[in-house]
């Protein structure tokens, strides 16, 4: 039998005869409306990501099969924490906080892709994860998290494979969520401050020089790039061909 499959990313739950997949299966003679409504059903669950999706269409019967796998392990992350993006200074400014039960519920969706031997070794890829886009796990920083894992902490919890939170930690991670996010506010306002500071204090000096100040005084790379111009493109073009004309005339 001739199989054909089509590979396409679409958005949980929201598949549409339009491209890419439409045209895609168009050619095949199956029936793509039936399509589209089994790719929704089955990935509704991740709402607002793009999941990748395999259509594996018989083209002598017509029949179809969808498999579908799933986003990136910080897309997973994101959506449980509620969310728009991980910290841009992950070491220093956190932005949500994770149950144990919300990594599990993680690891076992990413289950298939992980390299963890057992769901305790997945667990702590996730957590990793979290580590890396300024996220605690049960109120700590996430590699704490993994140290306490290695000294027999959580393990029994993992193992248990239980995911659900009741309505009461839920709000309490909301919470602590919001005040997270007022004292990243908080710390990016002083960042801000100390920046403007040392940029009009060094008004005239090199672009260079400013730059390795703001290092120095441990200013964000971000908050670093929003505030210190570039230099000037104009200017630099300027002096390349004055530079070139006295190659020249040499």
């Amino acid at each position: 039998m001739a199989k054909e499959t089509i590979d396409v990313l679409i958005e949980g739950g929201k598949a549409t005869a339009a491209p890419p997949l439409g045209p895609a299966l168009g050619p095949l003679g199956v029936n793509i409306g039936q399509v589209v409504s089994e790719i929704n059903k089955k990935t509704a669950d991740f709402k607002g990501m793009k999941v990748p999706v395999k259509v594996i269409v018989d083209k002598d019967t017509k029949e179809f099969d969808i498999k579908v796998g799933t986003p990136p392990a910080a897309q997973l992350i994101i959506k449980e924490a509620g969310i728009q993006k991980g910290s841009s200074n992950p070491s220093t400014d956190f932005v949500a906080d994770l149950k144990i039960e919300q990594i599990i519920k993680i690891a076992k969706m990413k289950s298939d892709s992980l390299l963890g031997k057992d769901m305790v070794q997945k667990a702590k890829e996730i957590i990793g994860t979290c580590d890396s886009m300024g996220i605690m796990v049960e109120g700590k920083k996430a590699r704490e998290i993994i140290n306490e894992i290695n000294n027999g902490k959580y393990v029994d919890k993992i193992l248990s494979g239980k995911t659900e939170l009741s309505e009461e930690e839920l709000k309490a991670l909301e919470e602590e969520k919001k005040h997270l996010q007022e004292e990243v506010e908080k710390k990016r306002h002083e960042y801000e401050a100390k920046a403007k500071e040392i940029i009009s204090s060094m008004e005239g000096k090199p672009r260079a020089k400013i730059k390795e100040k703001l290092v120095e005084a441990e200013i964000p790379a971000n908050i670093i790039d929003e505030l210190l111009p570039a230099e000037d493109k104009e200017k630099k073009s300027s002096e390349n061909s004055q530079d070139s004309k006295e190659q020249k005339q040499n």
